[in-house]
């Protein structure tokens, strides 16, 4: 299976041909952009949401601490403490435009 991966550059060219902006200037829109939701899912709020409307969901969910991890490479057993982790839920145009058969 071939992944395509789009890289931020290739997003700042989208958005500014899109908005028939230069690039130096659609740059620094969508940096500042990525910046601030960042800063938000990165407070110490444990129920921070993100609601980007016909897009998706950005949320924050806790993870329970495994006292018995693994270490595949090693075999040893570990500790992995209590932690936030990400979780995104698609909109519906995008649900629907990810469901169409290929």
């Amino acid at each position: 299976m071939n992944t395509k991966k789009y890289t931020k550059k290739e997003i700042v060219q989208r958005v500014a041909d899109r908005l028939s902006q230069p690039e130096v200037k659609t740059a620094e829109l969508v940096t500042s952009t990525l910046d601030v939701l960042r800063e938000m899912m990165s407070e110490d709020n444990d129920s921070t949401k993100i609601e980007l409307r016909n897009f998706g969901t950005f949320s924050i969910k806790k993870a329970k601490a495994k006292p018995r991890a693994r270490n595949p490479r090693t075999n040893e057993e570990i500790y992995v403490p209590p932690h936030r982790k990400s979780h995104f839920k698609p909109g519906k145009i995008l649900r629907n435009a990810l469901r169409k058969p290929l």
